[in-house]
């Protein structure tokens, strides 16, 4: 099967979303050379005759079907990221990254119990009906979702609007199943938020990186100053699951001079290895007139007001580049928690329709791996906050943690494993009994949000709280009581 040579490039944690951003790798010499594998090709032209001849239903054994299902194996056995995209998910591609599409809003990924929730996008039917990032879906409707492939369970998530669908989750700290009906609807992300808080000091939050994102930042900004409010930031990408390489690149060049790293690539091929940085091809979306260019109309003061980065276990990809290049340039405190470390680059390649129209399918393909501006590689590791702060006063909230590293087939390194061990294990020891399970509940950036109550107070000169203070407490008491 031939596969064009025009590609979309994306750096999402899960198989929906993807966008047009940069030419596909060329083709590589070494690989273009290796011979096929004629006994392993004669073999598996065995299985697919077996199972036409064989199988008990013979509906499901038609060309097509068959062949899909070997090109989906093909590719999810790789990494959690790789994956073939039929004709709904490869239109579902378009949808995700213009900010509008039909379903429950929530970013996910597949795990051995079942579909895992990587984050609950803002003001959707799932944020609203309280799923948490880290919580499972077991069954949809009464189906289990584990028996699926990832495409087919997002599938049946989606419908039309005002319809209802049946989840059941599992959730750390919480005996029992937790059963929720919800209704579907349109999503509409908006991808940037913004408000003032107290002392001139902007809150903006980003939920997703789409094709606005950057300008929409750089818009803000412009009139933030021109109020002369721009005299502290905090940009919170807490539970924000990546998106578009360049919108990444353009949020990091509102803050940081011209002409600086914000990440390389490394793959197998020469268009694999690559360097961004703070300049307009890099940023700029496709076809965009450069005089239209807001971020590099956002005022100097911008560069140098002082910044604070929140994230979390759920800010993954075009998020983690961010903020690994906002600290490694030493432009702003990243303060929360240890990311969830997905440092690799998927490449979406459409793949020759069969009756030589347009292409309305394709594959996504794991091509290369990102590395900060100082070359650190955050795959199955994340990026480790300069201040860690628990979700509230009373500590961390129950959650299965699930990261990057825990997903089956991710790619890893020696050294990859031994810093993720580490982390496990210090988090492990920070972690209160699911007894003492904080009972504040908030949504990000309002009165009650404790993260961003200690990022203010860090921008001001503050003492600040960390949320840990009360197990150093209980673990003060038992050394006391030990030694009586």
């Amino acid at each position: 099967m031939k596969i064009f040579t025009k590609s979309l490039l994306a750096l999402t944690c899960s198989a929906l979303f993807a966008v047009p951003c940069l030419a596909a790798p060329t083709q590589n010499t070494s690989v273009a050379n290796e011979s096929l594998p004629l006994q392993e090709i004669r073999q598996f032209t065995d299985v697919y005759a077996a199972v036409k001849a064989f199988y008990v239903d013979k509906e499901q054994t038609g060309d097509r079907q068959l062949l899909e299902n070997a090109l989906s194996g093909l590719l999810s056995g790789l990494d959690p990221h790789s994956a073939y995209l039929d004709k709904e998910a490869f239109a579902d591609m378009k949808e995700g990254t213009e900010g509008e599409f039909g379903g429950l809003g929530l970013e996910v990924t597949m795990d051995a119990s079942g579909v895992l929730v990587i984050a609950p996008i803002d003001d959707t039917p799932a944020a609203r009906a309280g799923i948490l990032a880290g919580d499972i879906i077991v069954k949809i409707d009464n189906q289990a979702t584990r028996a699926l492939s990832l495409s087919e369970n997002v599938k049946r998530m989606r419908g039309k609007p005002k319809t209802k669908i049946d989840l059941v989750i599992a959730r750390k700290g919480v005996d029992k199943p937790i059963n929720l009906t919800i209704t579907r609807d349109i999503i509409k992300v908006q991808s940037v938020k913004m408000k003032t808080l107290d002392d001139g000091i902007a809150y903006i939050r980003i939920s997703q990186f789409q094709e606005h994102t950057a300008s929409d930042l750089a818009k803000y900004l412009i009139d933030l100053q021109k109020k002369n409010h721009l005299k502290g930031l905090v940009l919170d990408l807490r539970n924000d699951p990546g998106g578009l390489l360049n919108a990444a690149v353009g949020v990091v060049a509102t803050f940081v001079g011209p002409d600086q790293v914000v990440v390389s690539t490394k793959g197998r091929t020469n268009d694999s290895n690559r360097t961004f940085k703070t300049r307009q091809t890099d940023y700029l979306n496709y076809g965009q007139d450069p005089d239209d260019d807001l971020v590099a109309k956002v005022p100097p003061e911008a560069k140098t007001v002082p910044m604070v980065v929140l994230i979390n276990a759920a800010s993954a990809s075009a998020s983690e580049i961010v903020s690994g290049a906002l600290q490694d340039h030493k432009r702003a405190k990243i303060m929360g928690q240890q990311s969830f470390g997905k440092g690799s680059v998927q490449t979406v390649l459409p793949l020759r329709s069969l009756d030589g129209g347009e292409p309305t399918t394709g594959i996504k393909l794991t091509t290369s791996r990102y590395y900060t501006p100082s070359g650190r590689s955050i795959q199955a590791t994340g990026i480790t906050p300069d201040i860690e702060i628990a979700d509230t006063a009373e500590g961390n909230y129950a959650t299965f943690n699930i990261r990057e590293a825990d997903l089956a087939h991710h790619l890893k390194s020696d050294e990859e494993i031994r810093a993720y061990e580490k982390k496990q294990k210090e988090e492990s020891e920070k972690q209160l009994d699911e007894s003492e399970q904080p009972k504040t509940r908030y949504f990000f950036g309002d009165k009650n949000d404790f993260q961003l109550q200690q990022a203010v107070k860090v921008l001001k000169g503050e003492k600040y709280l960390t949320g840990f203070e009360k197990k150093k407490e209980v673990a003060d008491k038992g050394k006391t009581a030990a030694k009586k």
